[in-house]
């Protein structure tokens, strides 16, 4: 991953016009996620709502947690590890929502936070099948 991973950073699942329609540039993140360049998620919320989509925030909390200081390599392994935790719930974003440094007993950890988002046209969230079909299709359209 080119970037560094901060609080506010928004992955997606990059599909065919996927960036032309939300008007925005993205630059390769982990595996088939991407990192949308933003200032912050309601920009690109404006964005998604001017085109006529609608982008959903999940209220759950998916948390990551690893020993030591927060240094970029381990922060990209925590969200790979929150990314296997989303994938079965078939969102096509997800945004960082706090990396928190603390010790415990002296020992130095870190937490990764996120939240699943989804983009979609419809303003009622589609199901689990529906994200899934819409997932494996734009799969399919990009070979």
């Amino acid at each position: 991953m080119p970037s560094t991973v901060q609080v506010g950073t928004i992955l997606m699942k990059e599909w065919p016009g996927m960036p032309q329609l939300i008007g925005c540039e993205t630059e390769p993140g982990l595996g088939e996620w991407s990192m949308v360049k933003v200032p912050d998620a309601f920009a690109l919320d404006r964005k998604i709502h001017a085109a006529g989509w609608n982008f959903f925030f999940m209220a759950a909390e998916i948390k990551a947690m690893f020993f030591g200081s927060p240094g970029a390599a381990k922060v990209h392994s925590a969200l790979k590890r929150i990314l296997a935790k989303v994938k079965p719930q078939h969102f096509n974003g997800l945004e960082v929502t706090a990396i928190v440094s603390r010790h415990f007993l002296g020992v130095p950890y870190v937490t990764v936070s996120a939240h699943s988002r989804h983009m979609q046209h419809s303003c009622n969230l589609d199901s689990a099948e529906t994200r899934q079909t819409s997932q494996d299709n734009a799969e399919w359209a990009k070979g």
